[in-house]
């Protein structure tokens, strides 16, 4: 049985959902590091406008510095001890995600703390690098992909069961302006790690993706 799945993927493409299906039929632990970047952006810019002040490099690096970001097993984000786990899944919060994973201290930081948790062994986790830089010596890699049609509309879809009101082509180019600025990224872009399998989700349900993992795995 592989002990570290690392699967890396654009937004949308399943990564989350897929990942928490298969950490729950194995026994692992789940590790979303997107929601850890999320956590950042949202605190950024929640203390941006607590103090008035410019998302500057500066305010972004003195704000992660002293961030608390912890994990439950139950899929649960807090932030210096506030939950913010739904307030973390909107678009906004989604593009402040993207801005700050540019920079490199903020990567550093979340580096860290995600190989600490992936120390441990039997642990899936889902990213943009988890496969290329976080976790390079995983003992599988997953590169899961959808088209942009179908991420956005899975995106809209799961944001308009939350009550949210959103345009499935506002999405759409959302979506595509992030690929860009993610796989472009001077530091850890997006892209497939050499000995990933690559996956593309587009016409798969979920059960038959957490399947096809679940033999890799196996």
């Amino acid at each position: 049985m592989k002990k570290i799945i690392a699967v890396d993927g654009p937004a949308g493409a399943g990564k989350s959902t897929v990942s928490k299906i298969v950490a729950a039929k194995l026994g692992y632990t789940y590790i979303d590091t997107g929601a850890m970047y999320r956590a950042v952006g949202f605190e950024c810019n929640a203390q941006c406008v607590m103090r008035n002040a410019q998302l500057t490099e500066d305010f972004i690096n003195e704000i992660t510095r002293d961030i608390d970001i912890k994990l439950d097993a139950e899929g649960k984000v807090f932030v210096n001890g506030e939950e913010v786990t739904k307030k973390i899944r909107t678009p906004e919060v989604s593009k402040l995600a993207s801005d700050v994973s540019k920079f490199d201290f903020v990567r550093k930081k979340l580096t860290d703390l995600q190989r600490k948790m992936a120390a441990q062994g039997k642990v899936i986790m889902d990213g943009r690098d988890i496969g290329t830089v976080v976790l390079p010596d995983a003992d599988l890699k997953i590169f899961l992909t959808a088209s942009i049609e179908e991420r956005a509309r899975r995106r809209f879809d799961e944001l308009s069961a939350k009550g949210q009101a959103v345009e499935l082509s506002a999405i759409e180019k959302e979506i595509a302006a992030r690929d860009k600025q993610d796989s472009e990224r001077k530091i850890a872009p997006l892209k497939k790690a050499d000995d990933a399998i690559l996956l593309d989700t587009t016409n798969l349900s979920v059960e038959e993706v957490v399947n096809k993992i679940l033999d890799l795995a196996r």
